[in-house]
């Protein structure tokens, strides 16, 4: 009870109202069963007392992001339980003394053939023929009915649409190659604007909205921290930004090491790139600020130097990314592991990493007045700022 206590503390350092945090913004990457992690992180949050202002997510993440914003406080990890436990997958038998990883070898054909009961189930025609006909809104393995069945059950849209917390999920355009971000503070969401940021082919068919096809949101940005850095108006932000796979890794030395990180590379959406690259452009927009502050009233009044000036920005955003282990014996099936054991291992591994960077909060001190983003990595949790 003290450790609450004494997160709610720092939660209360880290609220919105304090300009050394500002709003509380929740990013959450795509990554199929490896989403767990991002519900121990939300379940540390919550204990602290920390609710955020604004989830951003893709895929998985979108639904982590609904189950969230679709619920009151107070029943918001209950849904989130509740949705992982419908995602378990039990095959029914196991041989534990067989040989290793043979369980998890069983669990993920078990998955591939069965589907996993509230999420996917096969669809028989998709194999009718590569160009069997089955239409722009069913071509895809699976269907996703029962997904869209346990989503209508867990989130309730106008909770969604009260925008508290705001709302945003990533979905790519099918015929246009372009990321679309669908934003409760914009426009009205529903329930298949969340199925559309998850539609991962040739998986799972693309999802129709408003006469447009979308797919998941990750084969674009899988990790969708740009809608902050791009948002407007830009605030002082506190962004929990967490990620299921992992950017940096050795070399592979065998097929299934190279399938392993061939995953990791692809969906980790070249985020330090990406925030190396913001960090640059907030701090030119610091520098602009700085040097109109220092003309002369005369010429920082005049329009020409108004409308230049209008390029500076004061906003701070501090990053603090997490990061989900790698797990015994985890391969490239990784995202479809729906066992028991594999979501609690990583919703375990959110929370504990969490509860770590609340004790540390690394985003309360003085930091360079020219830095407009400062990056905390989830181990050292050093700020790392550009120079």
């Amino acid at each position: 009870m003290k450790d609450v206590q004494d997160n709610r503390t720092l939660a209360k350092a880290a609220s919105p109202g304090n300009a050394a945090a500002g709003q509380i913004v929740l990013v959450l990457q795509g990554g199929g069963a490896l989403g767990s992690y991002q519900a121990g992180v939300y379940q540390a949050l919550c204990e602290a007392g920390i609710e955020p202002d604004w989830i951003i997510g893709t895929s998985i993440g979108a639904i982590n992001a609904a189950l969230i914003a679709g619920n009151t406080p107070e029943n918001r990890l209950a849904r989130l339980r509740e949705f992982w436990k419908r995602m378990e997958q039990n095959p029914g038998w196991s041989f534990p003394n067989l040989f290793t990883g043979f369980n998890e070898k069983l669990a993920y054909w078990s998955a591939v053939t069965n589907g996993i009961p509230g999420f996917f189930t096969p669809n028989p025609l998709a194999h009718a023929g590569d160009n069997y006909p089955l239409g722009a809104d069913q071509a895809g393995y699976y269907s996703t009915a029962p997904l869209e069945r346990t989503l209508s059950e867990l989130v309730d849209f106008e909770l969604v649409n009260r925008c508290t917390p705001r709302l945003t999920v990533g979905a790519a355009h099918v015929r246009t190659s372009q990321m679309r971000y669908f934003d409760s503070r914009d426009s009205q969401l529903g329930l298949k604007h969340i199925m559309a940021s998850g539609a991962l082919p040739p998986a799972f068919p693309a999802v129709r909205i408003d006469g447009e096809l979308y797919w998941d949101g990750g084969i674009l940005s899988n990790t969708p921290t740009e809608a902050v850095f791009d948002d407007c108006p830009r605030k002082d932000s506190l962004i929990f930004a967490v990620h299921l796979w992992n950017p940096s890794g050795s070399e592979p030395t065998t097929m299934a090491e190279v399938l392993n990180r061939h995953k990791d590379v692809q969906y980790s959406s070249r985020i330090a790139s990406h925030i190396a690259r913001q960090q640059q452009a907030h701090r030119l927009r610091h520098v602009i600020n700085q040097l109109a502050a220092r003309l002369p009233e005369a010429e920082r009044n005049s329009e020409a130097v108004r409308e230049l000036a209008s390029y500076g920005c004061p906003t701070r955003m501090h990053v603090v990314r997490l990061l989900a282990p790698q797990l015994e014996r985890e391969n490239h099936t990784k995202d479809i592991d729906f066992s028991r054991s594999g979501i609690m291992q990583r919703w375990e591994a959110g929370y504990a990493h969490t509860r770590a960077v609340l004790d540390r909060s690394p985003w309360i001190g003085e930091f360079d007045p020219l830095s407009g983003v400062i990056l905390h990595e989830q181990m050292q949790l050093m700020p790392q700022a550009a120079e």
